[in-house]
């Protein structure tokens, strides 16, 4: 099952397929390692739902909201 990672549940996992936007957006979502195949796991979400936090290749990161709806994941069970 596919879905954006900003729509993940916490503690929900999986695994990158593709990586939308255009231009400064895709390139700074490949520069902090979000790219096709890397494991994603939602840690945490603000209480409004943004910003977000994800454990990717080891490390936490914190997204926006907006960043997120790039992000296309396949959903592990």
């Amino acid at each position: 099952m596919q879905k954006q990672l900003d729509e993940f549940a916490i503690g929900e996992t999986g695994v990158v397929k593709a990586v939308g936007g255009e231009g400064k957006i895709k390139r700074r979502l490949f520069d902090m390692g979000i790219t096709p195949g890397a494991e994603v796991l939602l840690r945490k979400k603000a209480p409004l739902g943004d910003p977000i936090e994800i454990t990717i290749r080891g490390y936490e990161l914190t997204l926006r909201k907006t960043e997120a709806q790039f992000v296309v994941m396949e959903v592990k069970k």
